[in-house]
């Protein structure tokens, strides 16, 4: 499975590492690749994640790379 980021992940991840970077850019840089990674395991294991609760449908799924919630759309193709 391929991952796709949205504009507005690529953002929020952005968003991430400023904030963190105030303090701390080496563990701005640790945060931002520990999430990356958990989408490299969405790539090889898509259904790994739990439904989101909000939508209840199975092509939307969720995995945490904490304190971070990265939701997810799987598409057929």
């Amino acid at each position: 499975m391929k991952v796709h980021w949205t504009d507005a992940a690529e953002a929020q991840l952005d968003a991430i590492y400023a904030y963190i970077a105030q303090n701390s850019t080496t563990y701005a840089l640790r945060t931002v690749d520990k999430i990356t990674k958990r989408s490299k395991q969405v790539a090889e294991f898509p259904l790994s994640g739990r439904k989101v609760p909000e939508y209840d449908l199975e092509q939307i799924r969720e995995v945490f790379s904490e304190p971070y919630r990265i939701i997810y759309y799987i598409k057929p193709d």
